[in-house]
């Protein structure tokens, strides 16, 4: 199917049910993400942000758990990089990086004035804003040597779900996308993982950038062809579009930090559950890991970005407190000296083999050597979270309610957890809506940390 028709003549009942699953699934787990998110700092100073500098004259959009309102390109920004703030969201492994975060901070946007503003249509359109985001960092990856953060093609995804919402032209989706993709940033990623910031991912710049394309070419505004869909020589990536479903691929993380460090944190939960011994019982750690995962090497982070781009800080978390949760990689979290202690003592070692694999498989080793004497190997491992080791439904919902309850409260948090898993049916948005924006700033400033 062409692009464009793709975008426009979708329906959600040409969607396969697993398909139409895994769209409720992601957006549970976006969301569990997106509350958690609202206490980092990086999230308060960006909605602020968005506030003071995007206002809007035609009633905007609003912020995720929130409330308060600015225009739909600021919402992208402000909301994508809340949910980017915690690195817990969903993921496709051949671009190594992530389609939902900008997809659905756009989305949200659009349908806050869209003419089919109904369940249906919003799972619709986040399904066709994975299906685009996914090939186009595909096709980026493979024509760029530069490994590109997800922003830099999640903003033809967010052009097209605005495109589909706004019902814009054959002609205006065009240039839409080709606006999208040559403003789209371009950041290299590799530069926030040898110095993790509040850049993060880029994906709430995509998604803005993405948004402002789509209501630009409403407009009138041109923009050149989108090479990342329509060069000859990357048609083989879009010629399934339609019948083979990318979002039923997708990962999703257990544990609030960089995929790459994950393999080795269940890698050393696994081994303490085999052999029942505490971290003070150990004399050393090593990691054996893939290239990109050793580039995680911050072993004494002071900012939660730091920790969440860490191989060491998390695996001796983990070690440490038996568990990943946002609280080991932010606030207090970071100032823990055992943990400070053993993350500094972990070393690290590049596998030639590991590397070979990735990014289709991304595995790490550990070995442990203990004070009486004993070495215990992990062998290797992959994460769980991948389409071949996928977690079950139990465990999405575990996650959402461990990322949402302590900001929603649980009644909030399980009243959405049901109303997501039975979503497709309503002609409108109303309940939903109230779920995701009833938390006004000031409820949500009382849960959050101080910046």
């Amino acid at each position: 199917m062409q692009h464009n028709d793709f975008i426009h003549q979708l329906s959600w009942a040409d969607i396969p049910a697993v398909s139409q699953n895994m769209a409720r699934r992601c957006l549970l787990d976006l969301l569990g993400v997106a509350a958690s998110g609202t206490q980092t700092q990086l999230s308060q100073i960006i909605r602020q942000h968005a506030l003071e500098q995007f206002g809007s004259s035609n009633g905007g959009a609003r912020l995720l758990f929130d409330g308060r309102r600015c225009s739909a390109a600021g919402a992208a920004l402000a909301n994508g990089m809340t949910i980017d703030s915690i690195d817990a969201h969903d993921g496709y492994k051949p671009v190594k990086g992530h389609a939902g975060c900008g997809v659905l901070a756009a989305l949200l946007g659009f349908l806050e004035h869209g003419q089919n503003s109904s369940e249906a249509e919003l799972l619709t359109a986040l399904v066709i804003g994975y299906e685009i985001a996914c090939r186009a960092g595909d096709a980026l990856h493979r024509s760029v040597s530069d490994y590109h953060t997800s922003g830099a093609w999640v903003a033809l995804a967010a052009a097209a779900v605005g495109a589909r919402i706004m019902q814009l032209s054959q002609s205006q989706t065009s240039h839409a996308l080709g606006i999208a993709e040559y403003h789209g940033p371009r950041s290299q990623m590799m530069r926030c993982i040898d110095h993790p910031t509040m850049l993060k991912d880029g994906s709430g710049w995509g998604s803005m950038a993405g948004v402002s394309a789509a209501l630009l070419a409403k407009n009138g505004f041109t923009g050149a062809p989108a090479i990342t869909l329509s060069a000859p020589e990357q048609q083989d990536i879009w010629h399934d579009l339609g019948s083979e479903w990318l979002i039923d691929k997708q990962y999703f993380k257990p544990y609030p930090v960089c995929r790459w460090a994950q393999s080795a944190v269940i890698a050393v939960l696994n081994l303490q559950r085999q052999n029942d011994f505490e971290a003070s019982d150990i004399e050393a750690v090593t990691i054996g890991s893939f290239h990109e995962s050793v580039r995680l090497a911050t072993a004494q982070p002071a900012t939660t970005e730091e920790a969440q781009y860490s191989l060491p800080f998390p695996v001796a978390a983990a070690l440490v407190h038996k568990q990943i949760t946002v609280d080991e990689i932010d606030g207090a979290g970071l100032l823990d000296k055992q943990v400070q202690q053993l993350s500094q003592s972990i070393k690290l070692r590049e596998v030639d083999e590991y590397n070979a694999v990735f990014p289709a498989r991304r595995i790490s080793d550990v070995s442990i050597t203990l004070k009486d004497g004993r070495t215990l190997e992990s062998g290797p491992t992959e994460a769980d979270g991948d389409p071949e080791i996928p977690l079950s439904e139990h465990a999405i919902d575990d996650k959402f309610k461990l990322f949402a309850t302590p900001v929603l409260g649980r009644t909030q948090t399980d009243t959405l957890r049901s109303y997501v898993r039975n979503m497709g049916q309503s002609a409108d948005l109303q309940q939903f809506n109230s779920l995701i924006y009833s938390n006004n700033f000031a409820n949500n400033l009382s849960h959050g940390k101080p910046s």
